[in-house]
C-alpha cells in the first residue's frame, strides 16, 4: 500500500494522533498466527487477568473494550442504578468530549462541578453530593475522576485517598478515567496501583491508545462489590470485540513489561521540556504575551497565546486545539514518539510568531 500521509508531518494536537508504538504493533503481529477462541476466550486475554492482578492485586479483573468512551460508559453504568447520577468535574471527558453517551447510551445524569485546575476535592464534591432519598432528584451515588485530568494535572495518592474516603462515607462509588493514569503513574513515580487501588478507586477505565496503543482500554473493576453486570453491559454497548485476542495483546504489550513507564515517561519528557523553554523565553524576551495559567505535570502544555499567533503557529504546518477560545488558551499535547527536535522547532515558531525574531 502506497502512504497517503507524510510521516515527516508531526503535531501537538493530541497523543491519539501519534501510531502505534512498534512493540504494540509487534504484540498483534505475534497475536495474529492459527486460531483462537473468540470473546474473550482467548490466551492472550487471559494472560492479561494475570498482569492485571500483578499491577492492581488480588480480585482485580479487567474487561477489554474498543475505546475510551466505552469503557466510561460500561464501567459507570455497571456501577450505577437507573435513578443513580454521577458527579465529575465540569472538565471532564464525559461530560465534554462524548457527545452525550454517558447521558444516551447509559442514561446516566451527570452532576459537573467547576473546578480550578480539573481536580475534585471534598469541599466540591460537596456541592452536587447531596439529596439522597429525595425522589426528586437523581441520585449522586458515584464520583467520576479523570487522572490524569483533562488540564493535565495530577491527583496526589493523598488527594485521591481523601476524596475516596469522602465519597466512601457518602454512600458513593469511585470511578476514575484513567486515559492517561500512566503518565499521572510517571510523573508521581508510583505503581498504577498506588493510585487506584491502594487509595480508595473502586472502578477504572484503563488507557491505551494514548500510550501507544492501535485501540483498546479496559475497565477494571477493583471492588467487586462496587460493580455488576459487566458481561452483559458490554454486549449491550457494542464494546465486545469477536477478535478480542487483539486488544488483549496491545496491553499485554504496554503492561507486561515496562513500555507504559517508558511511553509515558518520555511524553511527560517532552511536555517539560516544551514547558521548560517557554518559561526561559518568557524570562529572557524571547518569547512574548503567552500565559501559563496551569501546571504542566504530565504530557500537556496550556498556553494563552497573543491574538493571532495560533492561526500563524497553523500557517507553520503545526497542529493543536484549541482550549478556551475565550482567552486564546491552546493545549499542546506530547505523546510517546514526540522529539526534541519537534519541541524545539515549535519553540522557535512560537518565539517568532510573538516576538518577531
Amino acid at each position: 500500500m502506497t502512504p497517503l500521509h507524510d510521516p515527516r508531518v508531526r503535531g501537538f494536537a493530541s497523543d491519539n494522533y501519534a501510531g502505534i508504538h512498534p512493540e504494540v504493533l509487534a504484540a498483534i503481529a505475534t497475536a495474529n498466527d492459527g486460531h483462537q477462541v473468540a470473546y474473550g476466550e482467548d490466551a492472550y486475554t487471559a494472560r492479561l487477568q494475570e498482569v492485571v492482578v500483578r499491577h492492581f492485586g488480588a480480585g482485580a479483573e479487567a474487561w477489554p473494550v474498543f475505546n475510551g468512551t466505552g469503557a466510561n460508559v460500561v464501567g459507570l453504568q455497571s456501577m450505577l442504578p437507573r435513578w443513580g447520577a454521577v458527579v465529575c468535574a465540569a472538565t471532564a471527558h464525559i461530560n465534554t468530549d462524548e457527545a452525550g453517551a454517558p447521558e444516551r447510551v447509559a442514561g446516566i445524569k451527570l452532576l459537573p462541578v467547576e473546578t480550578p485546575d480539573g481536580k475534585l476535592t471534598p469541599e466540591l464534591l460537596d456541592r452536587e453530593a447531596w439529596g439522597w432519598g429525595d425522589e426528586h432528584r437523581a441520585q449522586p451515588l458515584v464520583v467520576s475522576i479523570t487522572q490524569a485530568t483533562e488540564v493535565g494535572t495530577v491527583y496526589t495518592p493523598d488527594e485521591l485517598r481523601t476524596l475516596a474516603d469522602h465519597a466512601h462515607a457518602c454512600g458513593m462509588r469511585v470511578h476514575m478515567d484513567g486515559a492517561r493514569l500512566a503518565n499521572a503513574a510517571a510523573s508521581l513515580g508510583v505503581g498504577l496501583g498506588a493510585i487506584t487501588r491502594d487509595v480508595g478507586i473502586d472502578v477504572l477505565s484503563l488507557g491505551g491508545t494514548k500510550n501507544g496503543a492501535m485501540l483498546g482500554e479496559a475497565v477494571v473493576v477493583l471492588d467487586p462489590d462496587a460493580s455488576s453486570g459487566l458481561r452483559y453491559l458490554r454486549k449491550l454497548d457494542m464494546q465486545l470485540a469477536s477478535k478480542m485476542r487483539f486488544v488483549s495483546a496491545q496491553l499485554l504489550a504496554l503492561l507486561d513489561g515496562d513500555l507504559w513507564l517508558r511511553n509515558a515517561r518520555h511524553a511527560n519528557a517532552m511536555a517539560q521540556r516544551l514547558r521548560t523553554a517557554i518559561d526561559a523565553g518568557l524570562a529572557d524576551g524571547t518569547i512574548a504575551g503567552v500565559g501559563l495559567r496551569l501546571p504542566t505535570e504530565a504530557n500537556g502544555v496550556f498556553a494563552s497565546l497573543p491574538e493571532g499567533v495560533a492561526e500563524r503557529l497553523r500557517g507553520r504546518g503545526f497542529r493543536f486545539y484549541d482550549w478556551d477560545q475565550s482567552t486564546r488558551e491552546v493545549r499542546w499535547m506530547c505523546s510517546f514518539d514526540t522529539t526534541e527536535q519537534d519541541v524545539d522547532a515549535l519553540v522557535a515558531a512560537v518565539s517568532r510568531e510573538t516576538t518577531g525574531s
